[in-house]
């Protein structure tokens, strides 16, 4: 007795919601906007966000007198890390800036805030 191919599936159409055809005519307007096309009814709302002034690692920590390792150490900070701010690999966070401005103006405070955090 021969075998039987299986039947064929018949594909569905996929459903369309109003929701999925909203999100994608919304896409599209993005994608035509991005193409430099007048796009009727989109609103563009612009922002300027203002980046703060980068820090010298360096010239912080030869301000002290310290090594990268030694000013790691002293400070809470890896010295890979250090290493890296003072490439230009990577720059300092929210918190690390924070901390880096700190250590500029006060190193003492600093110092005296991590002994009595020990």
């Amino acid at each position: 007795m021969p075998i039987q191919p299986k039947p064929k599936a018949r594909k569905r159409a996929p459903k369309s919601t109003a929701a999925g055809r909203a999100l994608l005519a919304s896409l599209n307007q993005a994608l035509a906007y991005s193409r430099g096309e007048h796009v009727p009814g989109i609103r563009v709302t612009y922002v300027q966000a203002e980046r703060p002034a980068s820090i010298d690692v360096r010239a912080v920590r030869q301000k002290l007198g310290l090594s990268q390792s030694r000013f790691a150490a002293r400070f809470g900070f890896t010295p890979a890390t250090v290493r890296n701010w003072e490439q230009g690999r990577t720059q300092p966070d929210g918190p690390a800036r924070v901390l880096l401005a700190v250590i500029a103006h006060h190193p003492d405070a600093v110092e005296d805030a991590l002994r009595r955090a020990s």
